[in-house]
Parts: C-alpha cells; sequence; structure tokens
C-alpha cells in the first residue's frame, strides 16, 4: 500500500507539491501524466523517502514519513524497485556487473547472485548479454537493464520515472508491457510519463499533475 494523505512539498524557488492526496493498492498498476516541471519527480522521490513532505505524510507499506528513522530508510528501499530516464549504468562494469551491484551492496554471496542476475536477464528480455558494456547496447536495452536491476531485489514496487523518455515509439510501447508483465506477477506499478499517447489505451487508472497538484484523468 502506498498512500500520501495532504503531502506538500515546497522547494526554495517555490515549486513543488500542494496537498496531494493519492492511494495505491498492493498490485496495481498506476500512471502519473503530466509535462515537464509538474512535480511527477518529486512526487516520487516523496514516496522513495529521498526527500520528506513539509506538511502531510507518506506511507510505503510498514513505514511512514513521520515516523521512519534514517537507519529503516535503506530497509524500506529493499521492496522498492526504481528506474528513470537516465539510466545510471556504470561505464567500466559489464551487464551482469551492473545488474548484481544492489545484491552486492545488500550482501548475498556470489552463487546467489549469479542466479537472481541470469533470472533477471531473462525476464527482461536480455538473456545472453552479460559480457556487454553498456556503450554496446541500445537504448531500449540499457533501460531493460536498469529494470533488470530495479527487479533484482524481487521488490514488491516499481516506481519509474519517465523510463520511456529517451526511447522511440516502439521500444517505449516494448517496456510498458513488459512492466505490466511484471505487475501481473503481483508487483506494484507506479509509472510516470508525460506521453499520454503512449499510456491511454492501457487499461490502467490515470492521475494527472498540473503545477504540484493531483487530479484524476
Amino acid at each position: 500500500m502506498i498512500r500520501l494523505k495532504n503531502v506538500s512539498y515546497t522547494y526554495r524557488k517555490g515549486f513543488g507539491l500542494a496537498n496531494i492526496d493519492l492511494s495505491i493498492e498492493d498490485g496495481e498498476f498506476v500512471f502519473l501524466i503530466g509535462p515537464t516541471g509538474s512535480g511527477k519527480t518529486t512526487l516520487l522521490r516523496l514516496m522513495h523517502m529521498d526527500i520528506f513532505p513539509e506538511s502531510g505524510k507518506v506511507t510505503i507499506g510498514e513505514f511512514d514519513s513521520d515516523t521512519i528513522k534514517k537507519r529503516k530508510i535503506p530497509t524500506l528501499r529493499r521492496s522498492i524497485g526504481l528506474i528513470s530516464q537516465s539510466y545510471h549504468l556504470l561505464d567500466d562494469r559489464n551487464l551482469f556487473e551492473n545488474v548484481a551491484l544492489p545484491l552486492h551492496v545488500i550482501g548475498h554471496n556470489q552463487n546467489e547472485i549469479s542466479e537472481a542476475v541470469e533470472e533477471a536477464l531473462d525476464e527482461v528480455g536480455l538473456a545472453g548479454l552479460d559480457d556487454h558494456f553498456p556503450q554496446e547496447l541500445s537504448g531500449g536495452e540499457q533501460q531493460r537493464a536498469c529494470l533488470a536491476r530495479a527487479l533484482i531485489k524481487d521488490p514488491e514496487i516499481i516506481l519509474a520515472d519517465e523510463p520511456t523518455g529517451n526511447l522511440d515509439p516502439v521500444t517505449s510501447f516494448d517496456l510498458v508491457k513488459l512492466l505490466e508483465e511484471i505487475n501481473r506477477e503481483g508487483t506494484t506499478v507506479f509509472m510516470a510519463s508525460h506521453n499520454y499517447s503512449l499510456i491511454k489505451s492501457r487499461n490502467h487508472r490515470i492521475v494527472e499533475i498540473h503545477d504540484g497538484k493531483l487530479r484524476s484523468a
């Protein structure tokens, strides 16, 4: 369960979010649509607890922004897979090493990591590309690699911030279908986009954000 109750956040220049109320049920797929600068990334950062609301409360599962201890934030984030428009892959590491990184951080052993990476790469259609470096992959393959890296922790929630922003229409459509497949397996998906034509016929709930204010599309 994701819940934002009367959440506001303001940057120093005055932009941000105002009185946001939003609930997302376990296993739901929800699109967040809005133009650049409307507050989409801020909303996802609040859910990831990179930032905290000035007023109101963000609840993610058993944790909430009012009471979570700093040392518990990494525990929360283990249940969240985060992907963005920028791939953030390490150029000096191959695909296997990039995808495996979160499990090394958590402290899994090598056998567990190898099995999990192979499974994640297969799930996103990148099996056999383990030894390729980011510069040897297409944009679509790099974004799939980011999705594999997010899935490696077996998250309960995927937060996707404009994941199709740098992709062509066909590749964008394929990525959304892949996210839908992951959602059907039980993972909650919250995806931000400014491309209404990509998501309007997908039969999922759409919420719309403009100037930091949320409404149903």
